[in-house]
């Protein structure tokens, strides 16, 4: 039974540098000698390395671009097959991206010159997964890809080492950063006492709800009603609803803050929309990731959506 670390490895301080992947694994910051992803679908993944394995990765920095594993000629770093999110470290990044859990990010010498060290490998500070799509690379295979940001000071505090704190003691993620990984998913023990006076240090915040001028014309014109549950949320301070991109906006997706990329949404379908569990066809059909029917969108007169939009989701859901 192998215990995954998350957070911060005690003596391992941002900048250490490591000989290879062996010293790398034996200080216990990347906890597999050969994957570039340490961990699994079942308690999600503490670890990246990037050091140019995969031709389609982007190395920005404090953002990455990461493309998962599978698929891959380990000899000519070329794409031979198709990537997908079963794969046990793919599926350890969505999970680590849904529960806000911290990833250490190790470069090597293989990686962009720009960020990457000369020789060997080095720990690069604790990154958050933003978010995943499909999409097809370089070699014309789907792969799986991941933004990564880099955690500010704040938020990567509480996953760091407090002082007087033991090594091998809980640290990091939220509920103790020490996992199991058994077989069989166990039933929860007592319920944690938690914190009666919490300190005020910053997580990792998972998701952010935009309100522009456009979110706000989009929600009106549908008197915040859901365009595919039509459900209305009234709270006592009025009624809410989210607007939604299609496209996601920023790199790499760069979709534009416009009516024609945008979704009048309930928190509940806005969350599975922007995770790719419903799509919306080109007649507007909504289905669900398993490809059942559930309804169609409704699309009020004066709401022109570019539908192309509506296709690169598709997309980077893998329908």
């Amino acid at each position: 039974m192998t215990t995954y670390v998350f957070g911060e490895i005690p003596g391992n301080p941002v900048g250490t540098t490591y000989a290879d992947r062996g010293a790398a694994m034996r200080a216990g910051v990347h906890q597999v000698q050969m994957q570039g992803i340490s961990g699994n679908g079942h308690v999600g993944a503490n670890s990246i390395v990037v050091s140019g394995g995969y031709a389609d990765d982007e190395d920005h920095g404090d953002v990455i671009i990461y493309t998962g594993a599978g698929g891959n000629d380990t000899q000519t770093k070329t794409q031979i097959d198709h990537q997908s999110f079963s794969q046990h470290g793919n599926a350890g990044l969505i999970l680590s991206e849904e529960n806000g859990l911290p990833v250490r990010v190790i470069r090597g010498s293989g990686g962009d010159p720009l960020h990457s060290p000369a020789t060997g490998f080095r720990y690069d500070g604790l990154y958050r997964v933003e978010s995943h799509w499909y999409e097809t690379g370089l070699q014309g295979y789907r792969i799986c890809r991941y933004r990564l940001v880099k955690l500010s000071p704040s938020e990567a505090e509480p996953y760091s080492l407090a002082p007087g704190d033991a090594p091998g003691s809980a640290v990091g993620a939220p509920g103790g950063a020490l996992v199991k990984d058994g077989a069989k998913r166990r039933k929860p023990g007592p319920p944690p006492l938690g914190a009666k006076k919490p300190s005020r240090n910053a997580g990792v915040q998972v998701r952010v709800v935009r309100d522009t001028a456009v979110s706000h014309w989009v929600k009106e014109l549908y008197g915040y009603a859901c365009q595919i549950c039509d459900q209305i949320l009234d709270l006592p301070v009025g009624n809410y609803a989210e607007g939604a991109h299609i496209r996601p906006l920023g790199a790499p997706h760069h979709g534009p803050d416009t009516v024609d990329n945008m979704l009048c949404l309930c928190p509940t379908h806005h969350v599975l929309f922007d995770k790719g569990a419903i799509v919306i066809t080109d007649d507007l059909g909504v289905l669900d990731h398993h490809g059942h029917d559930l309804g169609t969108l409704t699309v009020k007169a004066g709401h022109l959506i570019y539908h192309d939009h509506f296709r690169h989701h598709r997309d980077g859901a893998g329908f």
